[in-house]
C-alpha cells in the first residue's frame, strides 16, 4: 500500500449528528454561562463594596494587597499545567467542538 495514498472513511450522516449534537449542548451552555458570569459579577461587585464599607467603619480590615496576589497566583497555577498533546486532542473531538464552539458563540449571543 501506498503510504501516500490515505483513504477516509468518513461517514457524513454521524459527522452531522456529532456536529448539531455538539452545537445544541454549545448553545445551551453558551446561554446558561453568561447568564451565570453576569449574576457572579454582581455578587463579587456586592461582596467588594461590602468589604470597602466594612473597613471605611473599622470593623474589619481588608489586606487588598494579599487579596489580589490570592487571585494572581491562581490564574498561574492554572496556566502553569501539561496540556495533552493537542494533535491528538483536536483531531479526537473535532465535530463535536467545532458544533459546541458554534452553538456556544450562538447562546452566548442569545443571553
Amino acid at each position: 500500500m501506498d503510504p501516500v495514498a490515505l483513504q477516509f472513511n468518513i461517514d457524513f450522516q454521524q459527522l452531522g449528528v456529532e456536529a448539531g449534537s455538539g452545537g445544541l449542548i454549545g448553545a445551551l451552555v453558551g446561554f446558561a454561562a453568561k447568564k451565570v458570569a453576569k449574576i457572579i459579577a454582581v455578587l463579587v461587585g456586592i461582596e467588594l463594596a461590602l468589604f470597602k464599607f466594612l473597613e471605611s467603619r473599622e470593623i474589619i480590615s481588608v489586606d487588598w494587597d494579599k487579596l489580589t496576589s490570592g487571585l494572581m497566583g491562581a490564574g498561574q497555577n492554572a496556566a502553569s499545567g501539561t496540556p495533552p498533546s493537542w494533535l491528538d486532542t483536536i483531531l479526537s473531538t473535532l465535530s463535536v467542538s467545532a458544533g459546541f464552539t458554534a452553538g456556544f458563540y450562538v447562546g452566548w449571543r442569545r443571553a
